[in-house]
């Protein structure tokens, strides 16, 4: 019988704290971890990344659509260094990962190869938690307590093992050390309600206001029936952040759409207008499309209250989990619906409808990128899920796909790192192997790390259930990272072309590209109904413009103001017809 190692011991925590697989890169310095998994019998399975940043992208990725804690493992040096990206990700996202870095140096510390100062490398990015394993039968309790620290702060935290440390033979430990109940990071780990005196206060301010927005992040998951509810009770128009675009049904006739400037014009006008902003579990950074300071009375709903205020001045901050902080608030808030400010808030989101319908079957050369994601929302499965990348494709995800309830979505969306989707549509595969996985990226971010990662995927493929994981590669050849408005394009900025369906065909896997409008759909269709993963490679047009939304009536208070040039405008909006300069006169 082998003898029982730390590397053993690592193994064990990462099963008593239900972790379904480590993805990671090996090396010399952490082969004794990995050796250890290997042995593991897939429980946890390691899975191998192609690189050490979409590993640690795959880990954030896990905790995205699962809701649990991902783990990534790297050797030290460069590839302790190459697993920040990824990790910056989950610290700004607040999602739980925990980073298994080994270290081998032998002799003094200082000049050795490939040595790094590792607690100096991650004090910024794991600031909650950086800690070295030092004896055998301390990492255990060090390990658990890596796994506490991430579930509680929804933060990213790193365990270093020296390589010594993980050789060393261990006794058999005392029965006390051999369980843990596991945390559920993505819900609050205890049930968090504000005081009621803040409740009534919320509830008075809500009640008094007459034209009510409510902004949706990524904190509002799983309270979409109290959202709804509380915006019928109050008339209240609704708009999502980035992270927040899943919460909702956005066919929802007052879905205003995501906020911001890859959002619409209908969220713009919405905070343009409203007296009164319900922010539920959002920290939205695009503060420049929210209401003009005084404007609003505004109250914040969100489990962390370091984040009161922090973008945007609360006047009634409540501490607690959206939902149950929700339903609180229906006990409380009066039914009394602003009937005129729902229509105002309906017609406006029927122009940006029709606004949109336009853009979509404006002509271009020789695809328009916005058919494609409309295409998509056509034909999206209702149990799949997505994961987006960053460039053009956040401006066309954000506006044109429309997602049913039931799709979960992912993003970088705080950091805005490019390269993410691929590694995060990879681990929702993993972790949900009988539903479709959806990632839309661009041809800079499949040339950055895609090509590899498609690796990864004709490894994994025949043991899923559902083998559709469908990469929309967005292929404009332009590397400014800017896109539209340029004419023509700079030749000295495009981007070398790939045959990206030709590479996914050359990996045994599907590949379709693209390049006529009409057949954008059946391009779909056919992806979408392939026996195996696939890439969908469309030439799409890199003059479409990105421009930011511009409201055709910016500041919706006027509307409201009383007078002759008022009621001409509300006419006019309710009527769908566009503000004239000399209506606001």
């Amino acid at each position: 019988m082998a003898e029982r190692t730390v590397a053993d011991l690592v193994v064990e925590r990462l099963r008593a704290w239900q972790v379904p697989r480590v993805f990671g890169y090996p090396g010399a310095a952490v082969a004794p971890v990995v050796e250890a998994l290997d042995a593991s019998g897939g429980d946890p399975a390691f899975v191998p990344a192609r690189h050490e940043e979409t590993a640690a992208y795959m880990a954030t990725g896990h905790a995205k659509f699962t809701g649990g804690i991902g783990v990534c493992l790297a050797t030290q040096g460069p590839s302790a260094v190459q697993l920040l990206n990824g990790l910056y990700d989950a610290k700004l996202d607040n999602k739980p990962v925990v980073a298994i870095v080994g270290e081998d140096v032998a002799g003094p510390l200082g000049g050795a190869h490939q040595e790094i100062g590792l607690s100096r490398l991650f004090a910024d990015v794991c600031n909650q938690f950086v800690q070295y394993g030092r004896l055998p039968d301390g990492v255990p309790a060090l390990l658990d307590q890596a796994f506490r620290t991430a579930a509680a702060t929804r933060s990213p935290v790193c365990v270093v093992l020296p390589r010594q440390l993980q050789e060393a033979v261990v006794p058999d430990l005392p029965s006390h050390a051999a369980g843990v109940l596991s945390a559920s990071p993505g819900e609050p780990l205890a049930r968090v309600l504000p005081h009621a005196v803040d409740l009534d206060a919320a509830a008075q301010l809500l009640g008094n206001g007459q034209r009510t927005a409510i902004l949706v992040g990524q904190g509002a998951r799983g309270a979409a029936g109290e959202i709804v509810a509380l915006a019928e009770r109050l008339g209240a128009g609704v708009a999502a952040s980035l992270l927040g675009k899943p919460v909702l049904d956005e066919r929802l006739p007052f879905h205003a759409g995501v906020l911001g400037e890859v959002g619409t014009t209908a969220a713009a006008e919405l905070m343009g207008g409203c007296d009164t902003l319900l922010l539920v579990g959002t920290n939205n950074p695009w503060t420049d499309y929210f209401p003009m300071p005084g404007q609003t009375r505004t109250i914040q709903i969100d489990i962390d209250g370091r984040r009161f205020g922090a973008h945007y001045p609360v006047d009634v901050p409540l501490v607690g989990d959206a939902q149950e902080t929700l339903r609180a608030l229906l006990d409380r808030v009066p039914d009394r619906p602003n009937a005129r400010w729902r229509e105002t808030v309906e017609a406006s989101v029927d122009r940006w409808r029709a606004e949109r319908a336009e853009r979509i079957a404006a002509p271009a050369e020789p695809v328009n990128p916005q058919l494609v994601l409309h295409e998509l929302a056509a034909r999206m499965p209702h149990r799949g899920a997505v994961a987006v990348d960053v460039g053009s494709v956040l401006y066309w995800y954000a506006r044109h796909l429309d997602l049913p309830p039931g799709v979960n979505a992912q993003l970088c969306g705080t950091l805005g790192s490019m390269g993410c989707a691929l590694p995060y549509a990879v681990s929702a595969k993993l972790a949900a192997p009988d539903r479709p996985v959806i990632a839309l990226l661009g041809d800079g971010a499949m040339q950055l790390n895609g090509l590899a990662e498609m690796v990864t995927v004709a490894h994994h493929w025949q043991e899923w259930r559902d083998p559709r994981l469908v990469v929309l590669v967005l292929n404009n050849r332009d590397q400014s990272g800017v896109g539209g408005g340029r004419t023509p394009i700079d030749p000295t900025r495009r981007r070398p072309d790939v045959p990206y369906a030709g590479w996914a065909r050359l990996l045994g896997l599907h590949g379709v590209r693209v390049d006529r409008p009409e057949l954008v759909g059946a391009a779909w269709d056919e992806a979408l109904a392939a026996d195996r993963p696939c890439v969908l490679e469309a030439v799409v047009d890199p003059l479409v413009r990105l421009a930011p939304p511009e409201p055709a009536f910016a500041d919706l208070r006027e509307v409201f103001a009383g007078g002759e040039a008022a009621r001409r405008v509300r006419d006019r909006m309710l009527a769908g017809l566009a503000v004239q300069a000399d209506d606001v006169v």
